[in-house]
């Protein structure tokens, strides 16, 4: 079957590969390829997605190519041998190879490394790494192997259901939301020194897709409020070795307050990274509970929760295009308005120049009438006064500017070629 170039762009953009392949013989996978080697592109399955929604999609263009007629040949199978009993018997079938779950998520190679370069921290503090593109993990120096370990757990469980775990692109526009680091919340926060310290955050977020749905997920170390007490200079734990092996002398000019620490339990969001959609869920361990023993449940929640998700990126999208067409309204409403002052103002600067031009035009025209009659009355002048008379006038017509009235008028500008308006 030949089609051209142009013939093709518009069958697959009517319809999906899937559908037009067996119209012309050939498998999917046979026809993406054909269209790579044309450089005729096909829309992804997101288009067809949004297109089924009825949401706006755009298709892509068909870059500029010599139109070739390109020839399709339909696929065909090759007849199978078939085997002889002594063949089938001396052949026996290999057994099914296990699947084994690596001990490593890809994710996770050389993490603990930049983790561990960071900024300076106090008291057990969580890491500040300088690298901010990481898998999303906020955990203190201790805790780190613990962090690692059940991010591991969980990227793999994810894995296991074919659901890849990794780090935002940027071309994907998800971001990350301010995870709270408290394990019972409170009204107010006294992380850090100063209780105004900042928390390590990944520029992107860690996500994984159900169908075109992103989930991101972070594992985070939780904070619980101690008692710190000042001494020599610094402040320590008041359950730490150091005070308790301080003498009592030593402790009579010191003094505590409450502060927020990592506290060694941990906690696991799940959020939409989506921009106007508001959902999250947290799983976080307790004293009895750990959380690898929740990863299976996790998991099975996430899985529960794609169609809440899609209905609310459905929403969300309906709204943005809703939002987007108010402010192209009020932007072509702020357009008429300012091309409607612009086009008075327009006006009313060419009437004042005008109006300049024909003042000046009527002091041009004394002038010119002023030199005239001198000029007529220098006829009737004897010789020398005439001669003498002729060479001032002269020279006083020569101090003045020019005077031609028809200079004044070529110099006007006219209403529509100060400014051309926009609408009709």
């Amino acid at each position: 079957m030949q089609v051209t170039r142009l013939e093709l762009y518009k069958r697959v953009c009517e319809r999906p590969l899937s559908k037009v392949a067996p119209e012309l013989g050939i498998s999917g996978t046979a026809l993406a390829a054909i269209c790579k080697r044309y450089q005729v592109p096909y829309p992804g399955s997101g288009y067809w997605t949004r297109k089924s929604l009825g949401l706006p999609a755009e298709l892509p263009p068909l870059p500029e190519a010599p139109d070739k007629t390109i020839e399709i040949l339909p696929s065909v199978s090759k007849p199978r041998k078939m085997r002889t009993t002594e063949e089938g018997v001396a052949r026996k079938p290999k057994p099914a190879a296990k699947f084994r779950r690596p001990a490593r998520h890809p994710l996770l190679f050389g993490v603990e490394e930049h983790l561990r370069k960071t900024r300076e921290v106090k008291n057990g503090e969580f890491l500040r790494p300088y690298k901010r593109i990481l898998p999303d993990l906020i955990a203190s120096e201790a805790e780190l192997p613990r962090a690692l370990s059940i991010a591991n757990a969980l990227y793999l469980a994810l894995d296991e259901q074919g659901y890849r775990v990794h780090i935002a692109e940027a071309a994907e526009n998800l971001q990350r939301i301010n995870v709270g680091e408290q394990e019972i919340e409170r009204k107010d926060r006294r992380y850090g020194r100063y209780h105004t310290g900042s928390i390590w955050a990944p520029d992107r977020p860690t996500v994984f897709y159900i169908d075109t749905v992103p989930i991101a997920l972070t594992v985070t170390e939780m904070t619980e409020r101690i008692t710190m007490r000042y001494l020599n200079g610094d402040y320590h734990r008041e359950d730490s070795s150091h005070i308790r092996s301080a003498k009592s002398r030593q402790l009579t000019h010191s003094w505590t307050r409450e502060q927020d620490m990592p506290c060694g339990r941990f906690r696991i969001v799940a959020y939409s990274p989506k921009r106007g959609v508001d959902w999250s869920l947290n799983w976080q361990e307790t004293k009895q509970q750990s959380l690898e023993s929740l990863i299976p449940e996790i998991v099975k929640t996430l899985r529960a929760s794609w169609d809440n998700l899609q209905r609310l990126m459905n929403a969300e999208d309906a709204a943005e295009a809703k939002r987007k067409k108010e402010r192209e309204e009020e932007w072509e409403r702020y357009e008429r308005q300012e091309n409607a002052r612009k086009t008075a103002q327009a006006l009313a600067d060419s009437r004042r120049q005008l109006a300049e031009i024909i003042e000046r035009w009527g002091k041009a025209m004394t002038v010119e009438r002023f030199f005239a009659d001198a000029t007529e009355r220098l006829k009737s002048a004897d010789g020398d006064r005439r001669q003498r008379l002729e060479e001032r006038l002269a020279r006083a017509r020569a101090m003045m500017e020019n005077v031609d009235p028809l200079d004044f008028i070529e110099g006007w500008i006219a209403p529509d070629e100060r400014y051309r308006s926009k609408f009709p």
